[in-house]
């Protein structure tokens, strides 16, 4: 037995032939029964290893403890009490990166499998819990972006008594949650009610407000706000300059994600125009474009391309991903780069042209750059191509308000203990300062941000 519990109990997943025929969610969950076995691995160690490894220090041995003594109501006040989106959390959180990797289990075995639990426990509490509104302090405060930075600052602000309102661009919350990540991966059920129980605590969310255009930072100010915070994201995608990116069917991942995933192009009870595409290369090696491929490869796509320039083991996407993508016979192509995309007659991609790499000696870094083997050039026949080389952050936001400094980068400049920006009572987080990153990175940067809100207005 001592030997089986080295091992965590597998997720049961859709199997991979059928997957691809659908967008309906891959990992199927825990039962109590699995959930109960895997929770009774945790060591419950005194000083917490794992909590230290997750960015909104979610207690997770005391959640799980419940979970042993099947009270997963407990369970989820206390994972609640830190974290505004555990339903979302325990399905794209990169835990084993950050609290599975610090968990001691891990050293002999198996860390256990602390993002699984965190979802049973949210997806069994569905419909369950009730919400609570704190006692009004009468200071408001407005939050730009209803992305996972943008809802967790609000949520946190809402808990201390503020009256907050969030502005969002878009025509419903949930930034990245609801246009990038695809169904298959987090369900918009999933994401509307989470947001729909910030809602029901207080949180006002106003949309089809891009601030910058609709409204300046100066304006917000002058409706009665007294602290700002900035969490909109970076929704800009990043082209490589080459030759053919003009092409018909060169897609950014996020044109070609929002229109999936936010306007449900994949439904044909919708009229969102998108082709069906037979062979398809996604650039770049992050979850983002493993988002892209698997959803290719779902609109029906017979050949789908992922092109890295470097090698496996630098991909940045989460190894499940990854896995996953394998599974449903995304072919990859590690050291290849593109060079240009080749159009036909018409204006449409032909094919594109790449070339092998090879990884050159490890700097003083230890960061191996990718080179070119010269003469390795070959096309690759594909009618269509999606760039997944990374977003930097919008410009609307800053571009309309004098004071607020950004880098070279144009990521937002803030004080990296407190998250204030140049601008007094203005503060920012999550992909807006740090450039595209994970969402509980983000989560855990409108947490802070949150806190030094609070701070700052109980002095004033």
């Amino acid at each position: 037995m001592a030997e089986l519990n080295k091992m965590r109990v597998a997720m049961p997943e859709q199997p991979a032939d059928k997957r691809v025929t659908n967008f309906d969610e891959v990992a199927l969950g825990y039962t109590a029964e699995m959930a109960e076995k895997e929770a009774s691995r945790c060591l419950n160690c005194k000083n917490m290893p794992c909590v230290s490894g997750c960015p909104v220090n979610i207690r997770i041995p005391e959640f799980i403890k419940k979970i042993r003594e099947n009270d997963i109501e407990g369970a989820y006040k206390i994972i609640k009490s830190t974290s505004s989106l555990p339903a979302v959390c325990g399905r794209v959180c990169p835990q084993e990166n950050q609290c599975e990797a610090r968990c001691v289990c891990g050293i002999k075995g198996e860390s256990v499998a602390i993002g699984r639990l965190e979802r049973y426990v949210a997806d069994y509490m569905f419909n369950k819990e009730t919400t609570e509104k704190a006692e009004p302090n009468g200071k408001k405060v407005a939050v730009i972006g209803g992305g996972p930075a943008g809802l967790t600052c609000a949520g946190d602000l809402n808990n201390l008594g503020y009256d907050v309102t969030v502005f969002e661009a878009f025509h419903i919350a949930g930034g990245v949650l609801s246009y990038g990540i695809p169904e298959f991966r987090l369900p918009k059920s999933v994401v509307r009610h989470e947001i729909e129980n910030l809602e029901k605590s207080g949180v006002k969310i106003m949309t089809n407000m891009v601030i910058g255009n609709v409204l300046t930072i100066d304006e917000i100010f002058d409706m009665g706000f007294e602290a700002v915070f900035i969490g909109n994201g970076a929704g800009l995608p990043n082209f490589m300059g080459i030759d053919g990116e003009n092409l018909n069917n060169v897609f950014s991942a996020n044109e070609f994600l929002t229109r999936i995933n936010l306007m449900r192009a994949f439904d044909d009870n919708y009229d969102t125009p998108i082709y069906k595409f037979s062979s398809v290369a996604v650039i770049g090696g992050g979850n983002v474009a493993m988002d892209a491929a698997r959803s290719a490869r779902r609109l029906g796509a017979e050949k789908v391309y992922i092109v890295y320039r470097r090698s496996e083991q630098e991909m940045p996407a989460r190894k499940e991903e990854v896995l996953h993508a394998k599974e449903e016979g995304i072919e990859f192509l590690f050291l290849n780069n593109i060079k240009k995309i080749n159009g036909d007659e018409s204006g449409n991609v032909r094919s594109i042209t790449c070339v092998k790499m090879e990884l050159s000696e490890a700097d003083k870094s230890g960061r191996r750059a990718p080179v070119e083997i010269c003469g390795s050039e070959f096309d690759l026949d594909v009618d269509a191509v999606i760039m997944a080389i990374g977003n930097s952050p919008n410009k609307t936001v800053v571009s309309a308000c004098e004071g607020i400094e950004t880098n070279r980068k144009g990521c937002i400049i803030v004080d990296e203990e407190t998250l204030k920006t140049t601008l007094d009572g203005v503060y920012a987080g999550g992909d807006a300062v740090t450039g595209a990153a994970t969402v509980i990175l983000a989560m855990g940067a409108g947490k802070k941000a949150a806190q030094s809100i609070h701070e700052y207005l109980q002095n004033k």
